[in-house]
C-alpha cells in the first residue's frame, strides 16, 4: 500500500392530526421513560416525509436522517465532524493508484433480518448498484450518477463510463472494490448514506429494485417502503401516513453502542410554526432548523438550541435552456449583481451566516480566495442587461414548500426578498410554488421546468468534488448547460492524486466558474441549528446533519 490512509485522512478533516395524536405521542414518551435515562420514546419533529426508505433512491434530508439510524455505511463520521471513523469496515487502505480499496470488515455483524453482514453482501450492494436498470431507477440515484458516474448499462442523460468497476469478497470478512480511476471523492464517499449496505435476502425478496414512472411521479418498491433492512442501531416499526409519523424500536442486536431509547418517532410537521408550538406543548421534544429569529426566545423558555458549523451552500440556480437571455453571461452576471445577498444574510439566515463567494465553504480544500466577486451593484446590473439586450424579460422562478433545509431556513421568505430585488432591475418574476418532495425537486433537477430557483447543499465530506463538482461536473436539467471544457477540466482535477496539484486544480475551476460561466449564483453558507428539550441528553449535532440518535436519552 503506497499511499496511506492517514494521507487521505488529512485530506478529509473538515472544519462538517397535532391534538390527541400529539398528546398520545408526548404520554407515550412520559410513561415508557425508564430509569438513568434508559428507555422511553422521543418524538422528533420533522420538516418533511421521507420519500422512501431505500437510501440509494434518496437524496434529501428527511429521507436520510430516518436511514441513518437504520443502516450503517462501511466507513463513518466521527460524531460532530465530518472525520472518518471506522463502520462496518474496521480498516481500509488503498492501492498507490487510489483504484483500488480493500475493506476489512467487523465480525458477527447481522442485519435486522438476522442475516450476516459479510463481504459477499457488501459485493451484492455494490454491484446492484452498479447493474441497475431502467431509465426510472437510474434517474433517481442522484449519488450515485454524482460519485459512480455512469452504470453498467447507462439509460439516462447525464451519465458517463462507470467508475465502478467490481467488488470481490477475497474471505468473508474481506471486500475489495475496483475503481477504473483514482476520484477525490474516496474514501469520504464511501460513508455517503446513499451508500448504506442493505441485506441482499431483503432487497431480493421485497423486489428492491422495481421502480416505475408515472407522469412526473415515482412508484418504489415494497422494501423501499416497507421493509427496510440494514444494520443500524433501530428498526422500522411502522410509517404511519395517515398520522405523518414515522416509527423506529431499538435494535437489540446492534453491534455498536445500543440505542438508549426504546423507541423513536419522527412526527412529520412540515411548518416550522407548528413545530415551535409542539414541542412547547411537549407534545414533541425536539425538532431540526429552527427559526433563527426563535433562538433567543427558545433559549429563554429552557431548551437547548445546538449549532452547527456552517458546511453548506444556498445558491440561487439559473437554468440556461428555457429564456435564450440567460445564456449570455452578461445576464447572470447582471442577477448576480443585483441581488442585495449581504442584507439577505442578515436578515434571513441565522447568526454565523456568511454571504458566499463560490459553491463551497473556506474550510474546503481547493477553496479560493481570488474569484471573481459580485458585490451588491443593481447600477451594474442594470447597464448589463441593457447591454444584453434582455431588459424586462420573465422568469419563471421556483421555490421549495414544505421544506426546511439548513441552508434554507424559510424559503418562501428567501424566495420573496430576491424576487424583489430582480423585479427592481426590471425583470419580471413568476414565483412557483411546489412541495419539495412533492414535485419540486423532480421539475428541477430531472425536468428543468424552471428558469430560475432556489436549492443548496449540505456537504458530505472535504473535496471540492462533493461541492462544485456535484454541481457542475456533468450537463444537467437544473443548469441547462453543457460544456465540456469544464466537465473535462474537473474531471482532471478530481483524479489528481498529488494532494497540492489536487487542491491547486480545483482553485482554478473555482476561479473559472465564477467568472467564465456563472451558472448560478451562490448566496451563502449558514450554520443551521437544531433545538431539543432540557431533558434529551446526547445528541451530538453534526456538521454534515449526520446525527445519529442511538446516543440520545430522554432523562
Amino acid at each position: 500500500m503506497v499511499r496511506s490512509t492517514r494521507t487521505l485522512l488529512r485530506r478529509l478533516a473538515v472544519i462538517g392530526l397535532a391534538g390527541a395524536v400529539a398528546i398520545s405521542l408526548a404520554a407515550c414518551a412520559e410513561s415508557q421513560r425508564g430509569a438513568g435515562g434508559k428507555g422511553g420514546t422521543l418524538v422528533f419533529g420533522a420538516a418533511g416525509a421521507p420519500k422512501n426508505f431505500d437510501p440509494i433512491f434518496n437524496d434529501d434530508g428527511e429521507a436520510f436522517r430516518v436511514a441513518r439510524q437504520l443502516y450503517d455505511t462501511l466507513v463513518m463520521y466521527k460524531p460532530g465532524t465530518a472525520d472518518l471513523q471506522p463502520g462496518l469496515a474496521e480498516q481500509w487502505s488503498s492501492s498507490g493508484d487510489g483504484k483500488a480499496w480493500t475493506f476489512n470488515l467487523r465480525k458477527g455483524v447481522k442485519f435486522a433480518d438476522g442475516t450476516p453482514m459479510n463481504a459477499a453482501a457488501v459485493c451484492f450492494n455494490f454491484d446492484r448498484w452498479f447493474k441497475m436498470k431502467g431509465a426510472a431507477a437510474q434517474s433517481q440515484m442522484i449519488y450515485y450518477g454524482d460519485v459512480f458516474e455512469g452504470f453498467e448499462k447507462n439509460e439516462t442523460s447525464g451519465t458517463g463510463d462507470p467508475v465502478y468497476k467490481s467488488c470481490t469478497a477475497n474471505n468473508e470478512l474481506t471486500a475489495v472494490i475496483q475503481l477504473s480511476k483514482y476520484k477525490g471523492a474516496f474514501p469520504g464517499a464511501f460513508g455517503l448514506t446513499a451508500f448504506s449496505i442493505s441485506s441482499p435476502d431483503a432487497l431480493k425478496k421485497y423486489d428492491a429494485d422495481k421502480l416505475v414512472k408515472s407522469g412526473d411521479s415515482f412508484t418504489y418498491s415494497e422494501y423501499a417502503n416497507l421493509h427496510p433492512t440494514g444494520t443500524g442501531a433501530f428498526k422500522l416499526e411502522k410509517y404511519d401516513k395517515a398520522l405523518g409519523t414515522v416509527t423506529l424500536v431499538r435494535n437489540d442486536d446492534y453491534w455498536g453502542e445500543k440505542a438508549k431509547l426504546d423507541k423513536l418517532i419522527f412526527k412529520i410537521i412540515p411548518d416550522e410554526a407548528a413545530r415551535k408550538d409542539e414541542l412547547r406543548a411537549k407534545t414533541i421534544q425536539g425538532y431540526d432548523f429552527p427559526s433563527p429569529t426563535d433562538y433567543n426566545a427558545l433559549e429563554k423558555d429552557n431548551f437547548n438550541v445546538l449549532i452547527r458549523p456552517a458546511f453548506n451552500i444556498l445558491y440561487l440556480g439559473i437554468n440556461e435552456k428555457n429564456v435564450p437571455q440567460l445564456k449570455d453571461i452578461r445576464v447572470r452576471q447582471a442577477i448576480a449583481y443585483g441581488v442585495n445577498r449581504q442584507q439577505l444574510v442578515q436578515t434571513k439566515l441565522p447568526k454565523g451566516a456568511e454571504v458566499a463567494t463560490q459553491f463551497m465553504p473556506k474550510t474546503v480544500d481547493g477553496y479560493a480566495e481570488d474569484v471573481q466577486k459580485y458585490d451588491f451593484n443593481p447600477e451594474k446590473a442594470k447597464q448589463l442587461l441593457k447591454d444584453a439586450g434582455a431588459e424586462g424579460i420573465s422568469l419563471n422562478f421556483y421555490y421549495p414548500t414544505e421544506v426546511t433545509r439548513p441552508y434554507m431556513p424559510n424559503p418562501q421568505e428567501i424566495a420573496t426578498v430576491i424576487k424583489t430585488d430582480l423585479e427592481n432591475l426590471g425583470f419580471k418574476i413568476n414565483l412557483v410554488a411546489k412541495p419539495f418532495t412533492g414535485g419540486y425537486k423532480d421539475d428541477i433537477q430531472q425536468l428543468g421546468k424552471h428558469d430560475l430557483h432556489l436549492l443548496g447543499w449540505t456537504g458530505d465530506f472535504n473535496d471540492p468534488s462533493n461541492f462544485v463538482g456535484t454541481f457542475f461536473g456533468r450537463a444537467k436539467p437544473e443548469f441547462g448547460f453543457d460544456d465540456n471544457g469544464l466537465f473535462s477540466a474537473m474531471a482532471n482535477a478530481d483524479s489528481t492524486v498529488d494532494p497540492k496539484e489536487h487542491k491547486a486544480a480545483w482553485q482554478q475551476i473555482n476561479r473559472d466558474v465564477m467568472s467564465k460561466y456563472l451558472p448560478a449564483v451562490p448566496v451563502s453558507h449558514s450554520p443551521p441549528g437544531i433545538v431539543v428539550a432540557q431533558n434529551v441528553k446526547g445528541l451530538k449535532p453534526s456538521p454534515l446533519t449526520d446525527e445519529r440518535f442511538n446516543t440520545v436519552s430522554v432523562n
